[in-house]
This record gives C-alpha cells, sequence and structure tokens, in this order.
C-alpha cells in the first residue's frame, strides 16, 4: 500500500487542506477564517488531506468544532458553534476547501505518501468504529461482490477522461483495499492473525504454551463465525445489486 501511495503522490499530488471560501454571516466568518488559512487540526485531530476534513464533517456536522490552522507560517486556533442552514436542512460552518491537488519534490512526495497511506488506515478503523457503534448499519458493508462492483463503477466513470485516470483509480482503489484487509487481519478476532497474537501475549504472559486443541477450537468457531458473516455480506451486496 506505501509503495502504491509513493507511485499515487507521485503522478498526481496531494490535496492540502486550503480553505478556499467563507461564508459571510457563519461561524467561519465571525472566527476570521479566510481564504488562504490551511486547517491542521479539528477537535484535535491531525489533517493533512481535504478529504480528511470531509470525512470527519460528515460524522460530526453538529458538533463544536475547535480549528487549528496556520497563515502565514503562524499558528492560530479558533472554536466555532456550527449554525443551521434551513434551506441546505443541515448545520454548517460556513467554509469551503480545496479539492485540487498539487505536486512537491521528493520529500513531499515520501511524506505525504506516508499520510496516504495513514488515511486509509485511519478511515478504516474509524469506520469499524463507528459500525460498532451504530453510526452506520451492516448493510454498508461490502464483500468480494460489492468491492468488484465498486472497481467497475470506478472503471466506468474515470474511462471517459483517459487511460491514465483509469490507472490512477485504481491504485487508489488498490491502496484501499490493501491499508483495509491489513487493518481487518490485526484484529483481536479467532481464525485471524490478530487472534494468533492474542494467544501468543497469553503464553507469553503465561509463561506456557496454551492447549493446542482449545486454540484450534477457538480459532475454529471464529472461522466458522465469520464464514457466517461473509455469507450474509454477499447475499447482501447481491441483494443491493437487483
Amino acid at each position: 500500500a506505501f509503495v502504491l501511495a509513493l507511485i499515487l503522490v507521485g503522478c498526481i499530488g496531494f490535496d492540502l487542506p486550503k480553505i478556499t471560501d467563507v461564508t459571510e454571516g457563519y461561524p467561519a466568518a465571525e472566527a476570521g477564517l479566510t481564504a488562504g488559512d490551511t486547517i491542521l487540526k479539528l477537535n484535535g485531530k491531525k489533517i493533512h488531506f481535504s478529504r480528511e476534513v470531509s470525512f470527519y464533517m460528515y460524522f460530526h456536522s453538529d458538533e463544536e468544532l475547535d480549528v487549528t490552522y496556520e497563515r502565514d507560517g503562524e499558528l492560530h486556533e479558533t472554536h466555532l458553534i456550527p449554525k443551521f442552514n434551513e434551506e441546505e436542512n443541515r448545520y454548517m460552518f460556513g467554509f469551503s476547501y480545496n479539492s485540487l491537488r498539487e505536486k512537491g519534490g521528493v520529500f513531499d512526495t515520501i511524506k505525504y505518501g506516508a499520510y496516504e497511506l495513514k488515511y486509509w488506515i485511519c478511515t478504516t478503523i474509524e469506520s469499524l468504529k463507528y459500525l460498532i457503534t451504530g453510526v452506520v448499519g451492516v448493510n454498508d458493508l461490502s464483500g468480494p461482490v460489492g468491492i468488484v462492483k465498486s472497481i467497475g463503477d470506478t472503471y466506468d466513470a474515470s474511462k471517459s477522461v483517459g487511460m491514465f485516470t483509469v490507472v490512477m483509480s485504481m491504485i487508489n482503489m488498490a491502496i484501499m483495499l490493501s491499508a483495509n484487509l491489513g487493518v481487518m487481519n490485526l484484529l483481536p478476532l479467532p481464525a485471524l492473525d490478530g487472534g494468533r497474537r492474542v494467544f501468543l501475549i497469553i503464553e507469553a504472559i503465561r509463561g506456557k504454551r496454551v492447549n493446542p486443541d482449545r486454540e484450534g477450537m477457538v480459532h475454529f468457531v471464529g472461522l466458522m463465525l465469520l464464514m457466517g458473516l461473509m455469507v450474509f455480506v454477499m447475499f447482501n451486496d447481491i441483494r443491493k445489486l437487483f
């Protein structure tokens, strides 16, 4: 995933979270934010890409916001309270941000390549948190069928632009899937590598090996539960196709 991230960032650059416009009468303008400011943190969460702003705001649009931003090399902090827009029927802070990508040198490519990988790892972890807390439902899960459909939809949407866009889109999908699988495989669940690590930690604490038959049974039960989940997710993906 990191190697592909380096290729992606080296070819198309990175989307810095720069504010492009503020709306008068809304919290951002009243707090003194202006076009050109670069967002560095939202409620303590470090921000490197404009996508991270979008992801965070999607789930926290109605919450108060502590913003750390940079202007002319100096750091500033402000507190924003969202204002409800009746026409849009949603809470708004009144600022828009950059979605265009810009390129840098070798150092920037390596740095933002690492940030690209971090973005997908953190997005996967936060998505799992939202799934556990009920913010998103099991119907939002996708298995092999859903993944193939997403890849096909991405290809169809990008092929009209050109082969370069298709290749970059596929690399982006590969980064997401690789990071996603890496995180999922390390979860402390039976039948996964993360589950095996739990047993290794237990063995290290106890100073002796766990009964292999008992460990095998735990992994077997975990595997059956995972297979059941996969069947459910695959059925749900097929249902969405129709």
